[in-house]
């Protein structure tokens, strides 16, 4: 079939946006900014601090608003936006009484830190359920924890990325108990879908689902199993063929464009998951993430951050000179004073002018008119392609020491 159906077509067009919802204590723009005092003096200067400390609402949390009383009301992760914005108001003479509260909060008793617990930890824009789910962590992936409401806390992600989780899917931990934690010998699944299990026997009960990407701490080994620890202080048994030590795996990692090809494939049919960056499901931005982790590198979450990140390679659809591994960028160019929306990302494969991504349930389509798969829609809302590169939006795990 050489037209995606309509339908297909509706639902790549809202597959993907260029970022998930923000999370509650965050809005879209400085409180300030939409309030009766947006063009106050306290809130222009709000305004301004804004903009420098916290460009990127999904990774910065600066909410701040001035009150009509000139009480400046809100929180930070970013002391040092708090001290610029103080320090602007004193220079101008103007006025204000400091409400602004800098995480993480007080209440935390210390436990600024916490590990997934579960082989996906859903992670959500608001600190209930029902919320939009904004993205995914693994077990054994590191947080930081800025605040807690209702049995959910703020979390950060190694990515940077700002969302709620359920107290029920992390280990809140201290400086200390963290440090303890990434001092033990790390083991990485390294299948698609399996479990932990209560024994070594092999038909008895499980201690956890487990997931490519899950990290554990290595207990014992034995000739078929390797026992671990959990970071909530569960023990499980894995068979030895389907976890390998961490440190062989990362230095086993080659992010070669036939790696990256090998890799996106295992991925073939997975369903779309809207903030999904598991084999339980992926969105867009979280199979290209999926797939660069898999090869030791860590994308920024959303296609609109990911596009930011590397080299040029083409905007005029030279499909010659991609090369497998470029990330394919998809949405409405500015145009009339509206800013550019990217929407969807796909990776390039090569073969008959074909990418893969994530439409529906991770896809092989093609540019070429000519191909069976052939995907017009995508074709027509190209914006331009990257090729990702060393630089300080993207994480290689070979030179860092997030789970060590």
């Amino acid at each position: 079939m050489k037209r995606i159906a309509p339908i297909l077509l509706l639902g790549s067009l809202l597959a993907c946006t260029s970022s998930k919802t923000t999370m509650e204590t965050a809005s879209t723009t400085s409180s300030a900014a939409t309030s009766p005092l947006a063009t106050s003096p306290l809130a222009t200067h709000v305004e301004e601090v804004r903009k420098q400390f916290a460009p990127d609402k999904r990774t910065v949390l600066f909410d701040v608003t001035a009150k009509e009383n000139g009480v400046l009301a809100g929180e930070t992760i970013v002391p040092e936006a708090k001290a610029a914005l103080l320090n602007k108001l004193k220079a101008a003479n103007l006025p204000y009484t400091d409400s602004i509260q800098v995480l993480p909060e007080a209440e935390l008793e210390g436990k600024h830190y916490a590990v997934v617990t579960l082989s996906v930890a859903n992670i959500r824009s608001q600190p209930k359920h029902p919320a939009e789910l904004a993205t995914q962590a693994t077990m054994g992936t590191p947080l930081k924890v800025w605040k807690k409401q209702s049995g959910w806390y703020l979390v950060q992600t190694p990515d940077h990325y700002l969302a709620w989780v359920d107290g029920a899917g992390v280990k809140l931990m201290t400086k200390a108990e963290m440090d303890a934690w990434q001092q033990g010998e790390k083991l990485i699944y390294t299948k698609p879908y399996g479990f932990a299990l209560a024994s070594t026997d092999k038909q008895g009960a499980t201690v956890s689902d487990l997931v490519y990407g899950d990290v554990m701490v290595l207990k014992n080994k034995s000739k078929d199993f390797f026992e671990v620890n959990f970071p909530d202080g569960r023990t499980g048994f894995i068979p030895s063929s389907e976890a390998i030590l961490y440190k062989d795996w990362i230095a086993s990692r080659q992010p070669t464009e036939n790696n990256l090809v090998q890799t996106s494939k295992q991925l073939m049919g997975l369903p779309y998951l809207w903030g999904g960056t598991s084999f339980k499901g992926v969105d867009c931005s979280g199979f290209t993430k999926t797939v660069y982790f898999m090869n030791g590198i860590v994308l920024p979450r959303d296609a609109s951050q990911q596009i930011e990140v590397g080299e040029l390679v083409d905007t005029d659809k030279n499909w010659d000179n991609l090369k497998p591994g470029d990330l394919l960028f998809f949405g409405v160019p500015a145009k009339d004073g509206k800013s550019e929306r990217v929407v969807h990302v796909g990776m390039w494969i090569g073969g008959d002018k074909e990418f893969i991504h994530s439409a529906g349930r991770v896809r092989v389509s093609s540019m070429n008119p000519g191909a069976a798969n052939y995907d017009e829609f995508e074709n027509n809302r190209y914006l331009r392609t990257k090729r990702p590169t060393p630089g300080p939006n993207l994480l290689d795990l070979r030179a860092s020491s997030i789970y060590e």
